[in-house]
């Protein structure tokens, strides 16, 4: 989700607001909640992140790109989708609120939710909560309060409690909408033991991902053989061991992409390419883009909407 300026839940805006690259940190922050400032930005390209995100609309309307399909998030309503495919908010209704919170996949694999939502969501699927709660409005501005606040026992208080409310999505009224599938077989849900062994892989590579590492020192983390933890990934995650290394590596790149205008080669060193070949290939294959291409599309974006008039650029 964009990030704009932080905005009261019960503020009043007048009208649109756009995203600038340069203010997005959950590119770089896999293993931590990263919540949006408070309101609709528009994208004016699209970004990934390797974080599940979760909107929840105050007020006005969110329509999203995603795989070139459109899904919409009306005021009252909370969604969720997997924030590895690229996507990008393209409109909203003037005066939107809303607030965006990005989950780590490690705290996503300890939802209790039914077998086929699971492996909807990580093949690319929205799952949108139209069950519209009053309560809801207050928790979600709340939660970002605690989630805000650094304090750690707010903080936990407020993931906690965010789970429970997810969770609670499957015994109320909803849609899910394909946007988009990933491989050819959907992930299966893996039982207790493996789900620690999932979370204890992931932290591994969120941790060491700009390293060289190979998958015995992957499967080392976690006690278990390599063939089993490349096994265990695939079928619970839907996506290969490699594919989720190289998505935290295209997500680090393409932060430090927006944000400066380094040696090509030194940033796909920083993001841990081992050469700038494969750094090319791979970010042309995941964006159509070349990460040269990439970067002066995101700086011509951003201008275009400054030159254009908008009173809001962020601070």
């Amino acid at each position: 989700m964009p990030n704009g300026q932080q905005n009261s839940a019960d503020g009043k805006i007048s009208d649109k607001y756009y995203w600038n690259p340069e203010e997005s940190v959950v590119e770089l922050q896999p293993n931590d909640i990263v919540i949006g400032r408070g309101r609709g930005a528009i994208m004016g390209f699209a970004h990934w992140h390797v974080q599940v995100e979760i909107n929840y609309v105050f007020s006005g309307a969110l329509t999203y790109e995603m795989c070139g399909r459109e899904f919409h998030i009306r005021a009252g309503e909370l969604a969720l989708f997997w924030g590895g495919l690229p996507h990008r908010l393209s409109d909203c209704e003037p005066g939107t609120q809303l607030e965006a919170i990005h989950l780590p996949l490690t705290m996503f694999f300890r939802l209790r939710i039914p077998d086929d939502m699971r492996e909807a969501l990580m093949h690319g699927a929205v799952l949108i909560s139209t069950e519209k709660n009053a309560e809801d409005r207050h928790a979600f501005s709340r939660w970002c309060t605690y989630l805000r606040s650094k304090d750690p026992a707010r903080m936990q208080h407020a993931a906690e409690e965010l789970l429970l409310r997810i969770e609670r999505i499957a015994f109320g009224d909803y849609e899910m909408s394909e946007i988009a599938t990933q491989g050819s077989s959907a992930p299966a849900t893996p039982e207790s033991k493996s789900n620690d062994k999932i979370r204890q892989i992931l932290d591994y590579l969120t941790a060491n991902f700009r390293d060289e590492i190979d998958a015995a020192s992957i499967a080392d983390c976690a006690n278990i053989h390599p063939k089993y933890a490349m096994s265990v990934f695939k079928r619970s995650t839907g996506i290969t061991l490699n594919e989720y290394l190289q998505l935290l590596r295209l997500s680090y790149s393409q932060a430090l992409l927006m944000r400066k205008d380094g040696n090509i080669l030194q940033i796909a060193t920083e993001s841990g390419f081992g050469s700038l070949s494969n750094f090319n290939r791979t970010f042309r294959r995941h964006t159509g883009l070349s990460p040269s291409e990439f970067r002066n599309h995101a700086h011509d974006s951003r201008q275009a909407k400054w030159a254009a008039g908008d009173a809001r650029r962020p601070s």
